[in-house]
């Protein structure tokens, strides 16, 4: 009995132990940090996964092992140490990725049922997410034109994520949203949710780690939302919270007492600039506004921020959130308005993209069209011509862009709302407008289907390089124009390769110049200066290439400009002198100045005017039997006033261009 109560109690004894011990293993496995972590985190991770698909529970896959091995690698990855926030947002991110790459065309469905309504085009500095994954690397000037795949915040973390593809891209990607777009990705508001499209620019690109298969996007404050006023949400949205304050609302006192506004306006113009200070120079975008009263106003982008600009297109329509309201003296504009508008730290950007419409012109097909496009069908069935259609850019005016347009338009094919277009003809009649606070030329062009007035205006800081760029215009010169504002550029003048290149003119012989008077007349000529030789150096305005007058020491007067001042002038060539055609012997006197002159002396007015008066004298005989190609324009036909550009109204040629026949 002894034995059998030993070997009883001692049985007994055995058991109690053996449950004590696992007691007590249970006990510290549930002490173990590490432990409790794995299963705290499992536990956030199936949450998740069943906020995003309650079809799902989304444990398939999700073992234990998996979960200690990402930690593991993570843990290994961060050799500096982990937080909770960084082992969650690893394991969120691999899983994600894992459920990604198991049904890879379950993000897609929602790019797939957005393209159809995507009908505008790239930005300029758009960038795709397969390109991301292909370079391993994203400039912080890229852009991103992405889909909200996802919206989510990291298990145990305050951190918001979103999952973004695109409408070119396979791959999806995840991006940190910055805290300034916490309060649209909330339930009230819930803005930023699955299926909103945004742009975002100014990313850097946080590369893989041990613990993560793919590279994440870090947080940007530039990113604007994107609108679409054929939504009724989004239409809600505009009419109630932007279409309330227009520009001339504004006020700075109010600001001053706390109002802020939401404003809702074009982009008409963007524009960069460089403001030097002491001991910096900084970079500046400025944005001009159009409200829906036409009032405008500047919108600032600073340092950095001018990465905002990449997402803007003009013509947008850009609704401001709590844009910061400043004094424009403070901006450093040189302005007129009262007030600017900045991209302040509660500002909020919605973009409503201009889509780019376009409009069928019809235009004739004719092998010697010369008088530009005719509507279709106003020609009758004997005609044997061709028709077709071209397709140009309309914006949300009705305005076409000429821009692109594949034949010539001639004064007659000119409408209202066209822009871009281009037109090529000779001067008629030029003028200087006067008692205009900008400096503003008008010029009448002729081409084979009309005549018409042409205003050019010249910015005021502009205004040297782009006169200098078009030289001398007068009357009879053949122009070319070109863009809405008439701005020229630099091939306007008469350039030296219109006489080099034979198939650019048809060359006339020096008889026949008297009976085409309609455009500048390209001729061979040899220079007679022993028939009639006259040269002086004398000043004219730097700003538009005329004679000016002295008054003073100080003021002189332009000839062209009327106007009294004391701008620069340089020294300058008035030439006359005699053209011959050796073949026929006709002879005609005619004269120039400025660069045309140095071309036919080969001597600046500088070096000319520093010669002793004997060698002066004796110049016009190193120039016998010289030869050239010129371009001669009448510039007295038709009985039409000189516009006081020939210094001697007895000579009715001007030589425009010259250039020696080697």
């Amino acid at each position: 009995m002894e034995n059998r109560g030993y070997a009883c109690n001692t049985k007994v004894g055995s058991a109690m132990d053996v449950d004590h011990c696992q007691q007590k293993e249970e006990e510290e496995e549930q002490e173990d940090p590490f432990l409790k972590f794995v299963d705290y985190a499992r536990s956030e991770l199936l949450s998740l996964e069943g906020d995003r698909n309650k079809d799902d529970d989304g444990s398939d896959g999700l073992g234990w092992s998996w979960i200690v091995s990402r930690i593991l690698k993570t843990c290994i990855a961060y050799s500096s140490g982990v937080t909770p926030a960084i082992l969650l947002s690893e394991l969120s991110q691999a899983w994600s990725e894992q459920r990604w790459v198991g049904a890879p065309k379950k993000p897609l469905e929602l790019i797939n049922h957005l393209k159809k309504n995507h009908r505008r085009t790239k930005l300029p500095n758009t960038v795709t997410i397969d390109s991301i994954y292909a370079k391993n690397f994203l400039s912080l000037n890229s852009v991103l034109e992405a889909v909200i795949i996802d919206a989510f915040v990291l298990p145990g973390t305050n951190i918001h994520m979103l999952t973004l593809g695109d409408y070119w891209s396979s791959n999806i990607i995840d991006v940190y949203l910055h805290r300034r777009f916490y309060d649209l990705t909330g339930l009230q508001n819930g803005i930023l949710k699955r299926g909103r499209e945004i742009f975002l620019t100014g990313c850097y690109l946080r590369t893989a780690t041990g613990g993560s298969g793919h590279p994440r996007l870090l947080p940007t404050e530039y990113l604007v939302i994107l609108l679409d006023e054929n939504q009724d949400d989004d239409a809600m949205l505009l009419g109630a919270q932007f279409c309330s304050d227009p520009f001339s609302s504004i006020s700075l006192d109010a600001v001053n007492r706390g109002a802020s506004y939401s404003l809702y306006a074009r982009i008409e113009k963007i524009e960069s600039s460089e403001i030097h200070r002491k001991f910096e120079t900084l970079q500046r975008k400025q944005i001009t506004l159009v409200d829906g009263d036409g009032v405008k106003l500047k919108f600032f982008l600073w340092g950095e921020q001018i990465l905002l600009a990449n997402l803007f297109r003009v013509g947008s329509m850009l609704a401001l959130d709590k844009p910061y309201v400043n004094i424009s003296v403070d901006c450093d504009t040189e302005t007129s308005e009262d007030l600017c508008l900045e991209y302040g730290s509660e500002t909020q950007l919605y973009l409503v993209p201009y889509i780019q419409h376009e409009e069928q012109v019809c235009v004739t097909l004719t092998p010697n069209r010369r008088h530009g496009s005719r509507p279709l069908g106003s020609f009758n069935s004997s005609q044997d011509l061709k028709f077709s259609q071209v397709s140009l850019p309309r914006d949300s005016q009705g305005t076409i862009d000429f821009s692109n347009y594949p034949f010539r338009s001639f004064v007659v094919d000119l409408r209202i709302k066209m822009t871009g277009i281009s037109l090529y003809g000779a001067v008629t009649d030029i003028i200087k407008e006067e008692n205009n606070q900008q400096t503003v030329f008008s010029l009448r062009i002729a081409d084979t289907s009309g005549e018409i007035w042409t205003k050019l205006h010249f910015a005021r800081f502009c205004l040297i390089i782009y006169l200098r760029s078009l030289g001398r215009v007068s009357f009879g010169h053949t122009v070319y124009i070109s863009g809405l504002t008439c701005t020229m550029s630099k091939q306007k003048c008469c350039l030296p390769a219109l006489i080099n290149s034979s198939c650019l003119h048809k060359l006339s012989r020096l008889t026949d110049i008297f009976y085409q008077t309609s455009y500048a007349q390209v001729c061979r000529v040899w220079l007679d200066p022993s028939e009639y030789f006259y040269v002086n150096t004398i000043f004219s305005h730097s700003l538009c290439g005329h004679f000016v007058n002295k008054i003073s020491d100080r003021w002189v007067e332009c000839s062209f400009c009327r106007t009294i001042s004391d701008a620069a002038v340089v020294r300058t060539f008035h030439l006359k002198i005699t053209l011959a055609d050796k073949d026929t012997g006709t002879k005609v006197l005619a004269w120039c100045t400025g660069q045309t002159a140095m071309d036919l002396l080969q001597i600046s007015p500088e070096e000319f005017y520093e010669l002793p008066e004997d060698e002066q004298v004796m110049y016009p005989s190193s120039l016998e039997n010289e030869r050239f190609m010129v371009a001669l324009v009448n510039c007295k036909r038709d009985g039409c006033v000189i516009d006081g550009l020939s210094p001697d109204d007895s000579i009715s040629w001007e030589i425009t261009r010259a250039c020696k026949c080697e």
